[in-house]
């Protein structure tokens, strides 16, 4: 650990990668020979979908890595482009008539890009009422200009939805690399790896933790497998891991350990409201098979992280008084 302290913050976050990198390399080499030795599996629904996720493992490592390598510019044009993305599937599969375009075209061109540069700029105080006072009456007012009154509550209010998800949540998770802390200086990409860990981890445990116990869901026609034993065992779960990276952070073994429970139960919960979004869509997953993740839409990947990071950062803000 010594050792360990006296890396600069660049090494430090250089010997992260350098692991996560190696982790990976290793998975993906006992895949190949485990695929080789039994053909079988190849065609099994589990092998697959065990397949696609390490393909998207992958695909955000590099991405990661790349966005950190970039500096505050990079990693806040890369996450804008998740921002797109993700905002381009939520707005395909909701209902939208012509006299919308004007608005789509604010919350795509206008208000995305500028939320993101009050990001990269550090203008925290107005990044956090940015979307939630000016956006959401410039949206409005802008779909009212059309002149069509026809499901205009309706309309607007699930564009406002996905830009609330899809940009000011995201937007968040770059706003940790940004963050400054007193002698932390240069590694915020531990406090974000720490985000998506708990976060990864809660998802993991509690849908696992759905099919061990006896099923009691506390809203059947969202989803069969969410309950709060499950939940609650997720959020545990990621909170200790979260206590164990204490040291990569700039929080104590409780406050991270808080912090990751904080982090994990926002996580899963944001991932059960966008179930309930996709039924009321009508479909089981976000964009298609063209899609940049592969099998499923990009969004159906980042929504717990949506969730997660304004939670958390406003948290850690709060607490810390940064």
């Amino acid at each position: 650990m010594g050792a360990l302290r006296r890396l600069s913050p660049d090494e430090q976050v250089s010997l992260l990668f350098l692991i996560l990198f190696g982790a990976l390399l290793l998975v993906s080499a006992v895949t190949a020979l485990w695929s080789l030795r039994d053909k079988s599996d190849e065609t099994s629904e589990t092998w697959r979908r065990y397949l696609r996720d390490l393909r998207a493992v992958w695909i955000g490592t590099v991405l990661f890595w790349l966005a950190w390598i970039s500096g505050p510019v990079g990693s806040t044009v890369f996450f804008g482009l998740f921002s797109f993305l993700a905002l381009r599937e939520f707005i395909t599969l909701q209902h939208t008539r012509r006299s919308d375009h004007r608005t789509l075209i604010l919350a795509f061109f206008i208000v995305l890009p500028l939320q993101y540069l009050i990001v990269a700029t550090r203008h925290f105080d107005l990044f956090t009422v940015f979307i939630p006072v000016y956006a959401f009456f410039a949206v409005p007012v802008v779909s009212a200009l059309a002149g069509d009154p026809e499901r205009f509550l309706e309309r607007n209010a699930k564009i406002q939805w996905g830009i609330v998800v899809c940009v000011y949540g995201l937007s968040h998770a770059p706003a940790l690399l940004l963050l400054e802390f007193p002698k932390y200086a240069g590694r915020g990409a531990f406090l974000l790896f720490f985000l998506v860990v708990v976060a990864g981890i809660a998802q993991v445990v509690q849908e696992l933790a759905s099919r061990w116990l006896r099923r009691r869901p506390v809203a059947r026609q969202i989803s069969r497998s969410f309950s709060l034993r499950a939940w609650f065992i997720g959020a545990f779960v990621a909170a200790w891991v979260g206590a164990a990276l204490y040291w990569i952070t700039p929080f104590k073994a409780g406050q991270a350990l808080v912090m990751a429970f904080i982090a994990a139960g926002a996580g899963t919960a944001g991932e059960f409201v966008m179930k309930a979004l996709k039924r009321d869509a009508g479909v089981h997953h976000w964009g298609n098979r063209s899609s940049v993740t592969g099998a499923v839409g990009l969004l159906d990947r980042v929504a717990p992280l949506c969730f997660a990071a304004p939670v958390f950062f406003h948290s850690v803000r709060w607490y810390f008084k940064l």
